[in-house]
């Protein structure tokens, strides 16, 4: 199947083979540059969290609504706090994404919540003020709704791309898995 067909008229065969050649070099380059789905992560470790965190606390997501920002839409989710284990309390926190004045924008790997939802946050504060969570998903973890003194905490491992943040190369993220208290004792220890 010919694409295109490029006939010499009046001008040497050099030239045209090198229109070909460009051409085809900006048609391969064009399709190399689309945007893909999908995020690019640094992994961060617990420890790397815990230092990098402005702070960290248990809450629920109690409502939530969406706004533009400049050019970015952002959801506000409005927090409940019920245990501070870092830094200052924040009561609303912003996740890049969401519909305001009926337009959609989509932000692979950002986190989407639930009214009602339970996470311990491992948040951080942007120099405009805006409160995040740390490495998009990276930095949540579900309270189990089993509620009790001590419940399990899962963050799940992320499915986005991750980049090892000393060698550059991908790595698998894994699940991690731990009881609130244990989580407690890591933040107490890299924090002091």
């Amino acid at each position: 199947m010919v694409l295109f067909s490029f006939k010499s008229i009046g001008r040497p065969v050099a030239f045209v083979n090198g229109v070909k050649r460009h051409f085809m070099s900006a048609l391969v380059l064009t399709f190399c540059m689309s945007p893909l789905q999908g995020a690019t992560l640094g992994r961060l470790s617990l420890s790397d969290m815990i230092g990098k965190s402005t702070s960290i606390e248990r809450a629920k997501i109690t409502s939530s609504y969406a706004a533009a920002d400049g050019p970015v839409i952002y959801t506000h989710y409005k927090l409940q706090i019920s245990e501070q284990l870092k830094g200052f309390v924040v009561s609303e926190i912003v996740v890049p994404g969401g519909t305001a004045s009926g337009i959609r924008q989509f932000f692979a790997g950002a986190p989407q919540f639930q009214s009602g939802d339970e996470f311990v946050f491992f948040l951080w504060t942007s120099r405009e003020g805006l409160t995040q969570v740390m490495g998009l998903t990276q930095g949540l973890f579900a309270v189990g709704s089993g509620g009790g003194a001590d419940p399990t905490v899962t963050r799940p491992a992320s499915q986005e791309l991750m980049l090892d943040t000393s060698t550059g190369h991908p790595v698998k993220d894994e699940t991690l898995v731990m009881k609130l208290s244990a989580l407690r004792s890591q933040i107490k220890g890299v924090s002091q």
